[in-house]
This record gives C-alpha cells, structure tokens and sequence, in this order.
C-alpha cells in the first residue's frame, strides 16, 4: 500500500514513519508538515492510505479531507493528540484513529483493520462513512464551543461556580478533591477520576496518583535529582510528579518539544 503522512509535528512523522518502515506491504509516497503541501500532494498521487493529524499548522485536517475527490478518497487514519469529542465518532465509523502517544501494539492493530477494509470496501464506500464521520466532528465541535463546562466547588461557607478552563490543579483526598484556581482553593465531593471526567473538555495530565494539573496553565518546568518533574503553575502553585507516572509524563510534555525534525 502506498502511503502519506501528513502531521505538523516532525516528532510525530518519525514515529509514524518508523512504524510503517517495519511493515513489508507499506511504501511510504509522501511525508508532510503542512496542509497545502499535502493536499496538492495527495491530489496529484492519491495514497491508499493516509494518516492525518486532526490539526496541522492552521488548518483542520477535515477541512482537508473535505477537499479531496471521493472518487479516489484513501484509507483514512486520523491522529490525535488529546481531542476527546472525536473519539466517540471515530468508534462507530469505518475510519480508524490512533491516539498519541501511540506504540507499535496499537499501531499494528490500526493496520489490522485497515487491512481488512481494503479488502471489504471501495473508495465510494469509504466515502458514504467519511461523510457521515465528518458530520459527527462537526456536531461535536460545535456543542464544545457552545457548551461552557462549569463545576460547583465550595469555599469556606459558600458555594461558587467554576469555569473548568480556569481550574489549574486538581489534588484528590479519599472522597474529596482540591481544585486550584490561581490563589484560590475549592474544594467538592468527589473522586479525582470523577473530576476528571468533569474537567475532560481541558487537556489535564495526571502527574500522580492524587494530582491532575491542568496544561494550559503550567508556567515552568523543572527535574529533581530523581529525575521526576516540577509544575510550577500560573497562580503560583507548585507540584512534583510521582515516580509511577515519570513516564508518562515525560512522553507528554515530548510533544511539545521544539525539534529540528
């Protein structure tokens, strides 16, 4: 299968193309950066397949999709970083996701099922469920930014409404969880994977067992001698990562690295 790869972030093309590199039956016909390159590229020699980041440079990658013939449409694999509303389209369409930071596991079963839709299915196929997913995008999209979530978290004697994209910190305690909004603390009954669940619109990063930082407003980041990371947040609080998350946290904040490709 020929295949393209268009994603704006060079540490995300590597991988990809390191995991298409190990597979015999798969040819790697373009790698791109940004969306215009790709769309003429993809116009010009359709690919049979086609991994695609939802987001590149300024453009969306289904408003690219959109662009292309249906008649000649690729097997399509949207990327993902942290885009929770289209992941429940994803799963009941005919088009696969992988969700970053993938590993060779899933990878290899994306292509399973690729695989399996190549042989079942045509380009006017794919196009009729292409369709359908993009509508389900767009729903989604749309009741996100219609929607402004909002959680009922106490201080002192009161009650306050909060705006989830102002909540920094989340700390949890047995049944209660601390929520951090610059200096100020509230605090409500629940389970931290609860207020995960509440907090979902916002790109939140589980640092330990009983602390969610909110990415939008980390500041600073630093190690310990151990190796484990410091979050220095935009109200001024600081928080350390545990050493069962090191990890997966420092997969996380790879994505953000600046690479020379």
């Amino acid at each position: 299968m020929d295949v393209m790869i268009v994603d704006d972030e060079p540490a995300a093309r590597r991988t990809l193309r390191e995991c298409c590199a190990a597979e015999p039956d798969l040819r790697i016909v373009g790698e791109f950066g940004d969306g215009t390159a790709a769309l003429e590229a993809i116009r010009a020699q359709p690919p049979d397949l086609l991994f695609l980041d939802i987001q590149i440079d300024t453009q969306n990658g289904v408003e690219l999709v959109r662009s292309l013939d249906p008649q000649t449409l690729p097997i399509l694999v949207f990327v993902t970083a942290y885009d929770h509303y289209a992941l429940e389209a994803f799963e009941v369409s005919a088009t696969d996701y992988l969700l970053k930071p993938f590993d060779d596991e899933r990878f290899r079963k994306t292509l399973a099922r690729v695989r399996r839709r190549r042989e079942a299915e045509g380009a006017s196929d794919r196009g009729a469920a292409l369709s359908n997913l993009l509508a389900q995008l767009e729903r989604k999209a749309r009741a996100l930014t219609d929607v402004r979530p909002r959680l009922l978290a106490e201080s002192g004697s009161h009650m306050h409404m909060l705006d989830a994209a102002d909540v920094e910190l989340v700390e949890g305690d047995r049944n209660y969880v601390k929520l951090t909004v610059g200096r100020e603390v509230f605090h409500a009954r629940s389970t931290l994977q609860q207020a995960e669940k509440s907090l979902e619109s916002q790109p939140m990063l589980r640092i330990s067992r009983s602390c969610v930082v909110n990415v939008n407003h980390v500041h600073e980041v630093s190690r310990t001698p151990r190796g484990d990371f410091i979050f220095v947040l935009a109200g001024g609080s600081t928080v350390t990562s545990s050493e069962g998350f090191r990890d997966a946290v420092r997969d996380y904040l790879g994505r953000f690295k600046v690479s020379a490709g």
